[in-house]
């Protein structure tokens, strides 16, 4: 009988290791597999000083010592294993562990290494069954509390293997590049609007060429490779390359592997200044793209950031786009006008007057902006006037960026929870604060990877909103005392100010009738990495 127990709980316990391993590897995967980003989060989050892994640390401490029993340890032991597989198991995720070949490959890994400190432990316990299964329970609560360093030991060991596998995908796809000379390749970045752009971009491609773009969040080298590897075929004419950044050289490094002829450069601004740490610094990655672009190439910039207009090219054709800073720009957007069908607008090539009178679903001066790039680029390829005008008025939103949705009863969701920013922040707020007053409802945790000025921006985002919402509920804690600042400075009504720690807490206080939405606007939602 009390073998049988002991089985169970150690039984229990590998369960536990298991699911804790994945919950570990899933947050190194959404800091990329970088170990210094890992480590940062760890640091910030307090996940290794959890309570769960504080109570782990005592009882282990409590099964080593002589006073506890062994009988009285298993039962302790147990019980935490037991709540804590529960815990594990029930929790849902925003952005679930992706167990890809890398992935599977460091979670085995791991748990070899937690074999092996549980067999060397076992084996150095003492004499008896019994005695080895309580050393083996010792060994996984060990091991649960060290699961960070054992995720991290893997990704060390498997380095030279990893990297010996990537440079073979690399050169796979380089050859494939390599096969298609004739392959026109378009990079993307910016700081935000780059993802938009490329699906605008394509939509508009698509009418005259076979057109590839890369998928999702396919912005980081391997995802380009991946995207070439699995994507890319023989009758394609043009490749949409969208290039985000996390560090100098990102940009330059997917330049080197793809060889763009031409370029757009969307945005610059106080995005991951937590990594780039100056915007000086995020400016000069981003025209890494235009820097790349050979001199019978062409770069499109977008003259309304101060930080683009005020930096030259002279590497190649750098036309710049712009609805507010038009003077010198080559591209404008003038005439805007919102409806309750989406905006009318229209588009002046400035060189020689040309006019395309415009209408898309589409809200908001971020979307026009970003089509305006889209249109630009697509003037400059020759496709004709009425494809653009027929591709743009049938752009529909892409998904989590100021989507627009109506729903029976007269509800209106305005979703614009992906990666969240200043200048995309503060659109999104305009379009609220164009809606009906009485039922504008604001659900918001703010934005993050600001650096140094993350409080200031939440603070002043904050301030806006109180302007352009009738209620506002603030979600988690990471920016929750800069927002409320903000809105508190405001003067915003505290009857109409709720807060909550979870997005499925604020619908319930919407579910349940206690606020009266008619429009709500998502801005914003963190990963995981976030509290």
């Amino acid at each position: 009988m009390i073998l049988a127990l002991y089985i169970l709980v150690a039984l229990a316990g590998i369960a536990n290791l298991c699911l804790e391993l994945k919950r570990d590897l899933m947050m190194f995967q959404q800091n990329s597999y970088r170990p210094d980003r890992y480590r940062r989060w760890l640091s910030e989050s307090g996940d290794s000083t959890s309570v769960q892994r504080l109570c782990a640390i005592f009882i282990f401490l409590l099964l080593i010592t002589p006073f506890c029993s062994h009988n009285a340890g298993m039962l302790i032991g147990g019980s935490f294993f037991v709540l804590n597989t529960w815990t594990l198991a029930k929790k849902k995720y925003k952005k679930p562990l992706v167990m890809t070949a890398r992935a599977s490959r460091i979670y085995i890994t791991a748990l070899f290494l937690a074999v092996i400190v549980a067999g060397i432990i076992a084996c150095i316990y003492g004499i008896g069954v019994n005695a080895h299964i309580y050393a083996l329970c010792e060994a996984l609560l060990f091991s649960y509390c060290i699961s960070h360093v054992l995720i991290l030991a893997a990704n060390m060991l498997l380095s030279p293997v990893e990297k010996r596998i990537t440079n073979g995908y690399i050169n796979d796809a380089r050859r494939r590049l390599e096969d298609m000379p004739g392959l026109k390749i378009i990079g993307i970045t910016g700081s935000y609007g780059k993802t938009s752009t490329k699906h605008y971009l394509y939509r508009i491609l698509s009418e005259q060429y076979e057109t590839l773009m890369t998928p999702g969040s396919y912005n980081t080298t391997l995802g380009v490779v991946r995207t070439i590897r699995e994507l890319l075929k023989p009758y394609h004419e043009v490749f949409i390359v969208e290039m985000g950044a996390k560090q100098p050289d990102d940009i330059a490094e997917i330049c080197r592997l793809v060889h763009p002829h031409k370029g757009i450069i969307t945005a610059v601004g106080p995005q991951h200044l937590e990594s780039f740490k100056t915007i000086e610094c995020v400016r000069d990655t981003k025209f890494e793209l235009a820097d790349a672009i050979p001199s019978d190439g062409l770069v499109l910039v977008n003259n309304d950031f101060e930080m683009i207009a005020g930096r030259e090219v002279d590497n190649t054709v750098c036309l710049r786009y712009a609805i507010r800073n038009t003077e010198g720009a080559d591209y404008i957007a003038r005439d805007i006008v919102y409806g309750s069908d989406g905006t009318d607008f229209t588009v002046i090539r400035t060189a020689d007057g040309q006019a395309l009178n415009l209408h898309t679903r589409l809200l908001g001066e971020a979307n026009i902006s970003d089509i305006l790039a889209a249109v630009a680029m697509a003037m400059t390829m020759g496709v004709p006037d009425d494809r653009i005008v027929y591709a743009v008025s049938r752009i529909e939103h892409v998904e989590h960026r100021l989507s627009v949705k109506k729903f029976p009863g007269g509800l209106t969701i305005i979703d614009d929870a992906f990666n969240s920013n200043p200048v995309g922040s503060a659109m999104a707020l305009d379009v609220l604060a164009a809606m009906p007053v009485g039922g504008r409802v604001l659900v918001t945790p703010g934005m993050v990877e600001l650096g140094v000025e993350q409080e200031d921006l939440n603070k002043e985002f904050g301030r806006h909103a109180a302007g352009s919402a009738d209620y506002i509920i603030v979600v988690s804690k990471t920016n929750r005392e800069a927002i409320l600042a903000g809105i508190n400075e405001a003067g915003f009504d505290k009857d109409r100010l709720f807060v909550t720690d979870t997005f499925a807490q604020a619908q319930a206080l919407i579910t349940t009738g206690k606020i009266p939405a008619k429009v709500i606007l998502y801005e914003n939602d963190l990963p995981d990495t976030f509290k």
